[in-house]
């Protein structure tokens, strides 16, 4: 990788760090430029404006690390105990900074996708990207499942119960909230298996 690819990487994923910590608005540019070691020029070099690093950061850091967190559970044999398994694990390695920050993608979902068009509009694409990827596994396996199901609708829901969770216990900072609605996903999520 050559310096200068290098240098972006560096700053997005420094400024990935920074936003997950204080949010997209809070986010100084002098304190990137002093962690990553730059100035303001090479900064520019890369990135016309705050607002254009920023989706730089959604679109390369968080939505693929997003979607990758997600897709082994969802392309497990059964996708049902993949998620239950994952949603579990999840909650076994949240740390005290996990609660208190919350999950880096649903934060910014929540502060920029009123503010901003753009980033709107990343997350819905985002989102998109997510629960085709659950539905889609559904339908995969769909044989086991009951057949008055809409794929769709349950991967929304299901993305949105555990995002829901996580700022559940976040903004109460506590885990065990994050536990009680995470067990009862996976209630809804085995009661979709024939009987």
């Amino acid at each position: 990788m050559r310096d200068a690819e290098q240098t972006r990487q560096r700053i997005l994923e420094i400024t990935a760090d920074e936003i997950h910590q204080h949010g997209f608005q809070a986010t100084s540019l002098s304190t990137i430029l002093a962690r990553c070691e730059i100035s303001k020029g090479a900064l520019y070099h890369h990135f016309a404006n705050k607002l254009e690093l920023g989706y730089a950061v959604f679109e390369e850091i968080f939505t693929p690390m997003f979607l990758a967190t997600w897709q082994p559970a969802v392309e497990a044999a059964d996708p049902i105990d993949g998620l239950c398994n994952f949603f579990h694990e999840v909650s076994q390695s949240m740390s005290c900074e996990d609660i208190i920050c919350g999950c880096p993608v649903n934060n910014l979902c929540q502060e920029m996708s009123g503010v901003d068009e753009g980033f709107r509009l990343r997350v819905l694409n985002m989102q998109q990207k997510l629960n085709h990827l659950i539905a889609f596994n559904f339908q995969r396996f769909s044989s086991s499942l009951r057949s008055d199901l809409d794929f769709n609708q349950i991967a929304y829901f299901v993305v949105s119960s555990f995002h829901g969770a996580y700022s559940l216990s976040k903004s109460a900072k506590n885990k065990e909230l994050f536990d009680k609605v995470v067990n009862e996903l996976c209630l809804y999520l085995n009661n979709l298996r024939k009987n």
